[in-house]
């Protein structure tokens, strides 16, 4: 069976930044035949739950983990060394497992996949990777959100 990495929040894991879950696709995508591997980069990367949102405020999700921008709380506390940890240790768990695939949450800064919040915390879009989206994107992975769901579920992939 396949390996996936999926955001944890998806898999019923009460770690966004809200202390709530995203959702609960753990059947549906062991129905389809992944063996499933639950990781919330924030938290890997040191950040508690709950905690304040955060948005990337300058750069890019890939220019953060080139060392370039920065990842902000709402209160103006800097936290873009827990991101850029958060995704390095993701990319090193794809590695050692050999997963090549990746089920994030949408939208997120860190696991949001072509697109994410702007910076301004003020809820609109803009086209970019969030910090382990665009760390595992550079590295090959092929990413889905829970909005690309059913494009993960008819594509085959080898273990």
């Amino acid at each position: 069976m396949p390996k996936l990495l999926v955001s944890a929040c998806l898999l019923a894991t009460p770690c966004r930044y809200d202390g709530d879950i995203s959702g609960d696709l753990r059947h549906k995508l062991e129905r389809a035949g992944f063996t499933l591997i639950p990781f919330c980069p924030e938290c890997a990367g040191g950040l508690l739950t709950p905690r304040l949102p955060a948005e990337i405020t300058a750069g890019t999700g890939l220019s953060i983990n080139d060392g370039v921008g920065a990842v902000t709380r709402q209160d103006g506390e800097d936290v873009t060394e827990a991101f850029r940890r958060g995704a390095e240790l993701a990319l090193r768990l794809c590695e050692a497992q050999g997963i090549t695939v990746a089920l994030l949450k949408a939208k997120s800064p860190s696991c949001g996949v072509g697109a994410r919040y702007d910076g301004r915390f003020s809820r609109a879009l803009i086209e970019d990777d969030g910090v382990t989206a665009a760390r595992l994107r550079q590295a090959g992975i092929t990413l889905f959100t829970e909005k690309t769901l059913d494009t993960l579920l008819h594509t085959q992939f080898q273990s």
